[in-house]
């Protein structure tokens, strides 16, 4: 599958780079997958700076600056906290758009709430801000993949409306 993204990050890059643009990810539940497959495209050192991948909470907190009570009030699986995760990728790497994902992508750890292959992701691209919640289907590998495809639908279409 992430071979199948190669046309899709080779555009999202081609934007990137005419808008002189640099991205970055803060990653939870794909665990630097989504910087694995933006860096498998050549050139993308061009406009992709790195990534945080921030799977325990201490580090969404002490890295990204998520504050404490937005992981105990809304848990690390909410739009509150990738919001805030999104927000401290762009600061911490001084970039102008990044993407952050958080999620459950199993096969434990659902609840009725949140079940199994919840996802929460959040994008910016300047002033633009993008928050979705999706609940993929499938193994773990399957959810981890469909986040990251996710991820850069996301982030192309906000950059293309700049």
């Amino acid at each position: 599958m992430m071979k199948d993204l190669h046309p899709s990050i080779l555009n999202l890059g081609d934007m990137l780079r005419k808008r002189g643009m640099l991205l970055g990810t803060a990653e939870s539940c794909t665990g630097g997958l989504i910087a694995a497959a933006l860096t498998d495209v050549s050139g993308s050192s061009g406009w992709f700076a790195g990534g945080v991948v921030a799977y325990a909470n201490e580090i969404k907190e002490q890295v990204l600056g998520v504050p404490h009570d937005t992981l105990v009030t809304h848990g690390a699986v909410s739009g509150e906290t990738v919001e805030a995760m999104v927000r401290g990728a762009t600061r911490v790497l001084g970039v102008d758009c990044a993407v952050a994902v958080s999620g459950i992508a199993g096969p434990s750890g659902g609840t009725p709430e949140k079940p199994v292959g919840t996802v929460w992701l959040a994008a910016c691209a300047g002033e633009a801000l993008a928050v979705r919640r999706f609940v993929f289907s499938g193994n773990r590998d399957a959810v981890r993949l469909q986040t990251v495809a996710a991820a850069v639908q996301e982030l192309t279409t906000l950059i293309e409306a700049q």
